[in-house]
């Protein structure tokens, strides 16, 4: 992927002095995923209202100008008590996410009190608590009194740094880049200047489309739900042809996720045709198919097969 709308342009020249990794973790549906496309300057990650929309680990490269820096930020599903062989996979992702990072980001929520999963989270992190930031996002949505209540919950932890900030509005993202490019190591760019994020082309369609269902389903049904990419190619006059399927756990759920009359899947393909076609700079034609995999969830031999 190049870089996007949005994402800020480099000086000829650019030569990073640093550059490395840090895991952005936290509970679900703090933040992490907007943080990342903040910092990236350009969407790499999706995001929802609904917990567990992060389902790989999905990085991010933000080229920061001054000072010169790369910064490969490594977006992790939120950690959870699971349920499913799924929910164990993606704690064991955010859990090596850790081991192989220089930093670490601990997003906490400003508009909600500390809880159990922050706790355990910082808990981890203990052993690296000179290069680990909590980060207070949400702060626009919250009064200061509130942002400072979640400060002074966290500070017995005592991390190396503590930043309240909006990825909405920007605020906070230039002390947070303060607070990251100094405990980064010294070295050349990881990544060429123009990439945005490392993630295959197929599975980044994919999750555009399992966005876009997860703004329109309610309870449990989106995360039953996942989307694999069969093909990508280029057609004659510069159309690329997207094939992909929407794969549910129950034969009631394939109904739901079609819609009446094919409604809601009309409505998810042309939504999602629209992100792919920014993607992609190009003209898409995306052919969306349903497919019932009983259980997906738990089956470890389909979760390898979905690549899980």
């Amino acid at each position: 992927m190049t870089a996007g709308e949005g994402t800020p342009s480099l000086p000829d020249g650019w030569e990073p002095v640093r550059s490395g990794f840090a895991a952005v973790v936290g509970r679900p549906n703090v933040g992490k995923s907007t943080l990342v496309n903040a910092l990236v300057g350009t969407k790499v990650s999706i995001t929802s209202a609904r917990p567990q929309t992060t389902r790989n680990s999905i990085r991010g490269i933000a080229n920061i100008v001054d000072p010169p820096a790369q910064l490969v930020l490594v977006d992790t599903p939120g950690l959870h008590r699971p349920r499913t062989a799924l929910g164990a996979r993606l704690n064991r992702l955010v859990e090596s996410s850790l081991a192989d990072t220089d930093v670490a980001l601990l997003v906490l929520d400003a508009t909600g009190k500390v809880g159990p999963g922050d706790r355990m989270l910082a808990e981890r992190l203990t052993a690296a608590a000179d290069r680990t930031i909590v980060v207070v996002a949400k702060s626009d949505a919250a009064v200061p009194e509130m942002i400072a209540a979640r400060l002074a919950e966290a500070a017995s932890w005592d991390f190396a740094a503590y930043v309240p900030l909006s990825s909405f509005t920007g605020t906070g993202l230039d002390a947070l880049r303060g607070e990251i490019v100094p405990r980064l190591p010294e070295g050349p760019a990881l990544f060429p200047p123009g990439m945005t994020t490392d993630q295959p082309e197929s599975l980044l369609a994919a999750e555009l489309v399992r966005e876009q269902y997860l703004s329109r389903l309610r309870q449990e049904l989106p995360h039953s739900l996942t989307v694999v990419v069969d093909e990508i190619a280029e057609r004659l006059g510069g159309t690329v042809y997207v094939a992909a399927t929407v794969v549910v756990e129950r034969p009631s759920q394939k109904g739901i996720v079609i819609g009446k009359g094919g409604g809601l899947l009309r409505s998810v393909g042309e939504a999602a045709r629209l992100e792919l076609e920014r993607l992609m700079a190009a003209p898409v034609y995306l052919d969306l198919r349903v497919r019932v995999e009983p259980d997906w969830q738990r089956r470890d031999a389909l979760l390898d097969r979905l690549g899980f």
